[in-house]
């Protein structure tokens, strides 16, 4: 079958588009031949081969996300069966052979139904970044029906997904985007309010729209970036859950302290068993129930996989990558 594999770590060529021999489920494991896969920053961060929370075994092939159509099952696997439509969240599965290929092998609890009115290219947009959302906003802020929350870069594959969840969850939802089509993209996911977070005026708006009382929780994908501008709009006894961050800076912790804020941080490498758990459940009422509809961003081919790994740490997010799996018969 045809994959990506990765050989040494380093930049994205790195990642050769190759034959590689196909694998097959053990017992409690089951086979999905793959139609399109979910490209996630954690997934450049791991190619470097400096990525604190995982560091694979070379050679190997990259990706966490995916969807298809189960081929192929081990023994003990009840709850799934061949010909089932289904998406791949595997970042914590004991086994994972790597969703940027034709057909990947993981734990038959890392896969779950995908109903029909969701295609394969949405299934893919799952996984990591609904997790981290739902995570984010419910184990982590603990968000409650009639607060305000902020999702700071919403327009990406985790903020979009977000709006969503804090949407149907009865907040008020208030989403950054720095561009027109990704805020037409936010406001599109259910936003009560969308705002442009470079302009200048941007945070005198977000506090006109809590009448100066600021944000009960912000999630804030670019930490780096926003952290001491979030610290000026929380609401006393706030929280800020960070999802994402690109690099260190300084910030004064006496405005946390004025605030009596808390500052959380999430990983979903650190998330207990029952909590990962429910969070995969909660996705799969979303789906069931229409509340979650993951938007697609670029669709890229598997032999791009280097060309992705690029742009989604270069570009400006506006929806979720993913890589279209192409198959010979």
């Amino acid at each position: 079958m045809k994959a990506i594999q990765v050989s040494e770590f380093g930049e994205p060529n790195v990642m050769k588009f190759k034959e590689v021999e196909e694998p097959n489920p053990a017992p409690y494991e089951v086979r999905v031949r793959l139609l399109a896969a979910g490209v996630n920053p954690n997934d450049a961060y791991v190619r470097t081969g400096t990525y604190s929370f995982y560091i694979p075994e070379l050679p190997y092939t990259p990706g966490f996300d995916g969807a298809g159509v189960i081929d192929a099952i081990g023994e003990g696997v009840k709850h799934l069966k061949i010909g089932d439509r289904v998406f791949v969240a595997a970042l914590l599965a004991k086994r994972n052979t790597g969703t940027y290929a034709q057909k990947v092998v993981c734990d038959s609890d890392a896969v779950h139904r995908l109903p029909d009115s969701i295609s394969f290219q949405e299934g893919a947009a799952l996984g990591i970044p609904a997790l981290a959302a739902y995570r984010a906003l419910f184990h982590r802020a603990r968000l409650r029906s009639g607060e305000t929350v902020l999702i700071q870069g919403a327009s990406g594959g985790v903020g979009l997904l977000a709006v969503q969840m804090a949407k149907n969850s009865g907040a008020t939802v208030i989403g950054t985007a720095s561009t027109d089509e990704g805020q037409a993209l936010v406001k599109a996911s259910g936003a009560d309010h969308v705002i442009n977070h470079l302009a200048n005026d941007s945070l005198d708006h977000l506090l006109a729209i809590t009448n100066e009382r600021g944000l009960d929780v912000i999630i804030e994908c670019l930490a780096n970036e926003n952290l001491e501008s979030d610290l000026k709009v929380i609401a006393p006894y706030g929280r800020i859950v960070i999802v994402g961050n690109r690099g260190s800076l300084e910030i004064n912790p006496r405005m946390a302290m004025i605030k009596e804020a808390d500052i959380l941080g999430t990983a979903l490498w650190n998330a207990p068993a029952h909590e990962y758990k429910e969070s995969l459940h909660a996705i799969g009422a979303f789906l069931e129930s229409g509340v979650l509809r993951p938007i697609i961003g670029e669709e890229l081919g598997l032999e791009d996989a280097a060309k992705a790994h690029i742009e989604i740490l270069n570009k400006k997010a506006r929806g979720k990558t993913i890589l279209s799996i192409k198959h010979e018969s």
